[in-house]
C-alpha cells in the first residue's frame, strides 16, 4: 500500500464531465448525502492566485461512518468522506481519495472490517463510474 494513505485514478473524460459524473453517482445514491462542494480554483482566482482545475466534493453515509468514530473518534478528522477532482498542467484529469485501510491503521480502529470493506468498495465503484467513459 502507498504509505499516503492517497489512492488516485486518471480520468478518460474531461474535468468537467468526471466532476459532474462523480456528483452525479454521489448524489443519485439514495445512501449518501453530499454535504460540501469547494471549488479551490475560484478560491484562488478570488485571491489572484492561478491554480488549475481542483475541485472537492465532500459527502458521506452516516449508517457506516457513524459506527466507525464510535470505534475511533479522531476519524471525524477524515470523515466524512471526500473526493478531489484535478487537472494537472497537460491537461491530464485524476481523482483521489483517503485508502479506508490507511485511514484504519490511522486512526487504530479495532474490528468493523466488514464496514470498512463496504466503505472501500463503494469508492472504488463511485471513482470508476466516474473515471471511465
Amino acid at each position: 500500500m502507498d504509505n499516503t494513505g492517497i489512492i488516485t485514478k486518471i480520468s478518460q473524460r474531461s474535468f468537467d464531465d468526471t466532476y459532474q459524473k462523480l456528483k452525479g453517482t454521489i448524489t443519485n445514491n439514495p445512501n449518501l448525502n453530499v454535504m460540501l462542494e469547494l471549488d479551490h480554483q475560484a478560491n484562488a482566482s478570488k485571491n489572484g492566485l492561478d491554480l488549475n482545475p481542483t475541485r472537492l466534493i465532500v459527502f458521506g453515509n452516516p449508517n457506516l461512518g457513524t459506527p466507525l468514530m464510535q470505534n475511533a473518534q479522531t476519524l471525524g478528522l477524515d470523515l466524512p468522506q471526500k473526493i478531489l477532482v484535478h487537472e494537472n498542467g497537460n491537461g491530464i484529469v485524476s481523482i483521489s481519495y483517503n485508502n479506508p485501510v490507511y485511514l484504519k491503521n490511522r486512526h487504530g480502529i479495532s474490528g468493523n472490517e466488514e464496514i470498512l470493506s463496504k466503505i472501500a468498495a463503494a469508492l472504488d465503484k463511485i471513482t470508476t463510474v466516474a473515471t471511465s467513459l
